[in-house]
């Protein structure tokens, strides 16, 4: 076949991250909602009723349903549904820098602003209740920032006899950063804290 017929399959196609079909995709809304005349964060406390992450601080979010046209449709429809609000209530959508994450995810991140005032239903079955922090809070204090090392552990049967080095091999292992902020007696960390810490980065 002609290099040039092989490339000409390639002109509209956009790129995406290599294996993304494999990963679990995900999209959520960081809310921003103004309270006595101050910028707040708005958290969910996540139902102790779940199997995943019971009790955790979150954004609202989702996985990201056939429906859905777009990440940012994700991301707002589970917020409607999480908190019990309509899509009018919900305003100046941007979108943050998406996530990769080691564990077989893709996680779509924006921020928005929620009308103050809104009444909240929040859905019981997906949370436990919901909570806001001053903006100026993130802005003043920094996240502490711990590390989880991986190992690597090739199976009983890998081809060491395939590569160059054989077991000697010199793998790249890699660390993570794990953020934390606690603010009064929430504990805010994981995907949440290291989102958060990247929309404070941007804002500065």
């Amino acid at each position: 076949m002609d290099p040039k017929n092989m490339l000409e399959k390639m002109k509209n196609r956009t790129p995406e991250v290599l294996g993304n079909k494999d990963f679990s995709k995900s999209a959520i809304l960081l809310p921003l909602i103004e309270q006595d005349g101050e910028t707040h964060v708005l958290f969910e406390v996540r139902s102790h009723d779940l199997r995943n992450q019971p009790g955790e601080i979150c954004f609202p979010g989702g996985k990201i349903d056939d429906q859905d046209q777009t990440e940012e449709d994700t991301a707002v429809r589970e917020t409607i549904e999480e908190l019990g609000i309509r899509r009018a209530d919900i305003s100046n959508i941007f979108p943050l820098d998406y996530i990769v994450s080691p564990f077989g995810m893709i996680i779509y991140s924006f921020a928005g602003v929620i009308d103050p005032e809104v009444p909240f239903h929040p859905n019981p079955s997906e949370v436990d209740s919901i909570f806001t922090v001053p903006l100026s809070f993130f802005l003043e204090k920094e996240p502490k920032m711990y590390h989880i090392n991986f190992d690597i552990q090739p199976e009983k049967n890998f081809p060491y006899d395939l590569i160059a080095g054989g077991e000697n091999y010199n793998w790249h292992a890699r660390k993570i950063d794990e953020y934390f902020y606690i603010y009064e007696d929430k504990v805010i960390w994981g995907l949440t804290a290291k989102i958060l810490a990247h929309f404070i980065e941007i804002i500065r």
